[in-house]
């Protein structure tokens, strides 16, 4: 189980890399096939979408099938495939379709991890497993920035793309090999989203996980690059190395919050101490969108650490669910986090026009987007205030 947990990490690493890498590879991208920011940001959204999509049917194949034939046949078919599509894009809306087989073949990966910790270990221990698994897999995030743009620099974006897709297909068959599912639960129950949705608790939580992901998924995952071209009017080696910093930060963000549950005896303050910081770093680059590239960088990358609590509050949500709804309640929860970055991302387009309306300079639209990033967090925060905390 040792060995199939850390090529889980693997295969999360490489989900990591994949809605990040975009913020490398736009201006190569619009170059090359003409598509513009907006559309990029649409493909983008749409990996998240599908993502999400996919969470209630992998829910259900985690409970009946279990977590080592589902990620393997999904990470196999849609990561795999996707990125090979991806390599050979020569218009936009390919790279839309890429993207969107991409987010179905990442979807099973962390939840199959999650499943795995839900069901084998202690719940007191989940929190800092599932960080782990975050941080470590994180490191995929790492290198889809200035890895990235030198590997695209040395070797083009399509061969790069296309090694991509070989060793994903690589790490699927090793899930196959080496993954082991835990032993079935059986409950007089059978079962569905609908009993998740019935608990109450959970309410508050799943509304929460819809905004505090969106501002450093967004951000790192796009926006940062465009952002550092307008404003700074870097190239995508400054952009490489300023996403490295924010990704690095995510990483020791999501190592931070684990193991705090047990330190201090709380979850749900955790979680709202963290993320009210990271929605000040929003506000700073609202307030100072221009002050300075070196300013910039610390602020999206405290963005990126106070945001990465998403293992806590799945521990916090994870606390409420009964062993036979956890593939379900673990996939639903994940769905509102993941599905709420995509409709942001796809909607990339109107946001853009509303956002950027009336505005004279690149600072000035970026500064409200920054805005919006920490409004969205804190009527999130608001409503978190209404949460039952739940303790290791």
């Amino acid at each position: 189980m040792r060995l199939g947990i850390v090529v889980l990490i693997l295969a999360y690493g490489m989900s990591q890399f994949f809605r990040a890498f975009m913020a490398v590879l736009a201006p190569t991208l619009t170059t090359e096939t003409g598509a513009t920011v907006e559309q990029l940001a649409t493909a983008s959204g749409v990996w998240f979408l599908t993502f999400a999509a996919m969470q209630i049917p992998i829910g259900e194949a985690l409970d009946r099938i279990g977590p080592k034939l589902t990620a393997a046949v999904v990470f196999a078919v849609g990561g795999a495939g996707g990125a090979a599509m991806f390599s050979m894009a020569t218009e936009p809306w390919h790279i839309t379709v890429a993207m969107g087989l991409i987010g179905i073949g990442c979807a099973p990966v962390l939840m199959a991890s999650y499943y795995i910790f839900a069901r084998t270990y202690s719940p007191a221990a989940f929190a800092s497993l599932a960080a782990m698994m975050v941080g470590l897999g994180s490191l995929g995030n790492i290198m889809s920035s200035a890895p990235l743009a030198w590997a695209i620099e040395a070797f083009g974006w399509r061969p790069t793309v296309l090694g991509l897709a070989a060793l994903t297909l690589t790490i699927a068959a090793l899930i196959m090999v080496l993954v082991e599912n835990p032993e079935r639960v059986t409950h007089s129950q059978k079962g569905s989203v609908l009993d998740v949705l019935k608990i109450p608790a959970l309410w508050p939580i799943l509304l929460f996980l819809m905004v505090i992901y969106v501002p450093s998924a967004a951000l790192r995952g796009l926006w940062s690059g465009p952002y550092l071209q307008s404003v700074f009017n870097v190239d995508g080696t400054v952009i490489g190395n300023v996403t490295f910093f924010m990704a690095i930060a995510m990483i020791v963000g999501s190592f931070a919050y684990g193991p705090l549950d047990r330190v201090f005896g709380t979850r749900k303050w955790i979680v709202w101490v963290g993320n009210f910081m990271g929605m000040l770093a929003c506000v700073a680059l609202a307030i100072w969108p221009d002050r300075g590239l070196l300013s910039a960088t610390i602020l999206l990358s405290a963005i990126g650490f106070f945001g990465a609590s998403y293992p806590m509050i799945m521990a916090h949500g994870r606390g409420f669910l009964p062993p036979h709804l956890v593939g379900r309640g673990v996939t639903l929860m994940n769905l509102c986090s993941i599905g709420a970055v995509g409709l942001i991302q796809t909607s990339a387009k109107p946001l853009t026009a509303a956002l950027w309306s009336g505005t004279t300079t690149a600072a000035e639209s970026y500064s409200r987007l920054f805005a919006f990033f920490a409004a969205l967090l804190a009527a999130g925060l608001i409503v978190y205030l209404w949460s039952k905390d739940t303790k290791a």
